[in-house]
């Protein structure tokens, strides 16, 4: 017996010395280490490779879970795809391609249930128990106002609210002629095509809406929201293709660039000493207590929590409350989740709130054009009073622009598809403050209109 274990030892230790010879051979001839530099969005073509095994092992054997590990594999893979897909298509590419095909193309493909439902349900799940969105918009909200330049903070913040007003009217009334010349009543045009894409979003701004308006209606909450909703995705698409559209235009014909975003990359707090892993965490637990904070302001104000987020954050870094390290650390949260979440991000909303019906409802010409015609408008003002009150005029266009964004989730696409993420702050005052204001000035309308 002792001799039979004997030469099986020996000839699993061979067995083992050949094997691991050849492996060598291959991963010689192969050039593996070259290929861990070749990437898909930030993951090597080897990890890459491997996750998809895995996911398409566990959708085989339908043991997908909605566990956070197995959701962060599922979004990044599919996220980083649709990513590179965009930009590598001709023409796409130059109007915010990744953005667009990160999240229109998950919704098509649940439409025309070509993804399995072993990987649709997971996710679906997954959104609704963990709210990741609130997470990243707090996370980049609180980082890149910390991470920037006090001055430039207040000078954007001092100057932006004159464009985005001067561009609610415009928008407003050229978006309502707009509709009637295309055969809308006048008040179906601008309550259910122009304010809702100025209302802030789904959550905070067609939601509260449609309650209103039901209020005042005497109808269904859910009839007057099915009817709203496409104008909302319709108008946060076009302000994607217009803002990257935007920016391919405005960069050739500058020569070089004072924009806000640039100025706010090149004075990012950035510090000459490394940061530690204690400052970005202690960075992060930061953001998460400022959105707790939001969460008990929403209870006494019914105001959203992410616009509570981005006062105190607003308060916090004009009164100087927060050390140079915090900032820096800050800084750091900033820019990971802003590179590595938001094109799996992205994949998560197409999937979740980007419904392809409510795309396909709002494909009309009249529609169409009513919706682009507003949002050209609001750019095109934010233009040239931006440029008249000596702000950059690329960036209040830009911030203009996200006034007809879906909520965070909107300003995180059009500010990715124009490159200028660094804009979301401002973005988000536009959005959240400008939404409001709209949804408060429509619902004293319709009432004095009833």
């Amino acid at each position: 017996m002792a001799k039979v274990t004997l030469k099986r030892l020996k000839a699993s230790c061979l067995f083992s010395t050949v094997f691991f010879s050849r492996l060598c051979t291959w991963r010689a001839s192969l050039h593996w280490p070259q290929w861990m530099h070749h990437r898909i969005g930030i993951i090597p073509v080897p990890v890459y490779g491997l996750l998809l095994a895995c996911i398409a092992a566990l959708v085989a054997l339908k043991c997908v879970s909605s566990d956070l590990p197995v959701m962060i594999a599922v979004l990044a893979v599919a996220g980083f795809t649709c990513a590179e897909l965009g930009a590598k298509l001709p023409g796409l590419r130059h109007i915010g391609g990744p953005v667009i095909v990160a999240l229109l193309l998950p919704s098509w493909l649940v439409h025309h249930h070509l993804l399995p439902a072993e990987l649709i349900s997971p996710i679906h799940h997954f959104w609704q128990t963990t709210n990741i969105i609130y997470l990243f918009s707090a996370l980049v909200i609180v980082g890149s106002l910390l991470g920037m330049n006090r001055a430039l903070l207040t000078k954007g913040i001092s100057r932006f609210a004159i464009p985005v007003m001067a561009g609610s009217v415009a928008a407003a009334v050229i978006g309502t002629i707009t509709g009637m010349v295309f055969g809308l009543d006048a008040s179906d045009a601008f309550f259910y095509i122009v304010v809702p894409i100025m209302a802030g979003g789904i959550g905070e701004g067609a939601l509260p809406l449609t309650l209103g308006y039901a209020a005042l209606l005497q109808l269904p909450q859910d009839q007057l929201f099915a009817r709203v909703v496409p104008a909302v995705v319709l108008g946060n698409l076009s302000a994607i293709m217009c803002a990257a559209a935007f920016e391919q235009i405005s960069r050739r014909c500058r020569r070089h660039s004072n924009d806000l975003a640039s100025s706010a990359q090149a004075h990012s707090i950035i510090s000459r000493e490394p940061v530690t892993v204690e400052q970005v965490a202690a960075a992060g637990i930061m953001a998460i207590s400022l959105y707790l904070a939001g969460l008990v302001l929403q209870h006494f104000t019914h105001l959203p929590a992410i616009l509570g987020v981005l006062a105190l954050a607003v308060v916090v870094k004009l009164s100087g409350a927060v050390p140079a390290q915090l900032e820096y650390g800050a800084h750091w949260v900033y820019c990971f989740f802003a590179r590595a979440v938001t094109y799996p991000l992205m994949f998560g909303i197409g999937i979740t709130l980007m419904p392809w019906e409510a795309l396909l409802a709002a494909l009309t010409l009249a529609h169409f054009v009513t919706t682009l015609v507003t949002v050209l408008t609001l750019m095109i003002t934010g233009f040239f009073v931006g440029h008249w009150i000596k702000l950059s005029a690329t960036e209040s266009a830009m911030i203009n622009a996200c006034h007809s964004g879906m909520g965070s989730t909107g300003d995180l696409a059009i500010l990715t598809a124009a490159n200028r993420l660094p804009l979301m702050p401002f973005a988000q005052l536009a959005t959240r403050m400008g939404g409001a204001m709209t949804v408060i000035l429509a619902l004293g309308l319709m009432e004095q209109c009833e």
